[in-house]
């Protein structure tokens, strides 16, 4: 692993970094512009459907990017000795928050994938109940959390 990040650490840390990106970003997106904007759409189906659909596009692309920063994560903890060395700490605070983060995702794409069963049954009330709580609770916390894991990896590489 180390000769790994020796060669290509400028990339690994990229993709840690564009994965971050993109798994935050799109959060703050839907939560910001996305979700509000939607909530013009005067007709409870329509604006029930479009929500499933823009989630499950939010959410299948962001599982390419968890699985990104979990896998450069390793590499880099492991080709930096971050679990024994002097910022043991907050490797692995960054750790356990990406795996909070992880957790909730699973979550969040649990509950919309059952939704949208129970929108494709007709069920509009069990499908928004389901997915009630994702814009103003699961994605604020994610949200949270990945702004605090971003600025711990900064601290990590000494800026």
């Amino acid at each position: 692993m180390q000769d790994l990040f020796q060669n290509y650490a400028h990339l690994i840390v990229f993709l840690h970094v564009l994965g971050a990106i993109v798994w935050i970003g799109g959060m703050i997106a839907i939560r910001v512009a996305v979700h509000p904007a939607m909530q013009s759409i005067e007709d409870p189906e329509i604006r029930l459907g479009k929500t499933l659909m823009i989630t499950e596009r939010l959410f299948n692309l962001v599982m390419i990017f968890v699985i990104l920063i979990v896998v450069t994560g390793l590499i880099m903890a492991i080709a930096l000795g971050g679990h024994h060395g002097p910022q043991q700490a907050i490797f692995i605070t960054k750790e356990v928050i990406w795996t909070v983060m992880a957790i909730n995702y699973t979550y969040m794409y649990i509950k919309r994938i059952r939704a949208q069963r129970h929108f494709n049954a007709g069920d509009l009330a069990g499908a928004k109940a389901l997915v009630a709580n994702i814009p103003n609770l699961l994605l604020p916390i994610n949200i949270a959390l990945g702004l605090v894991a971003v600025w711990l990896g900064i601290t990590l590489r000494g800026f």
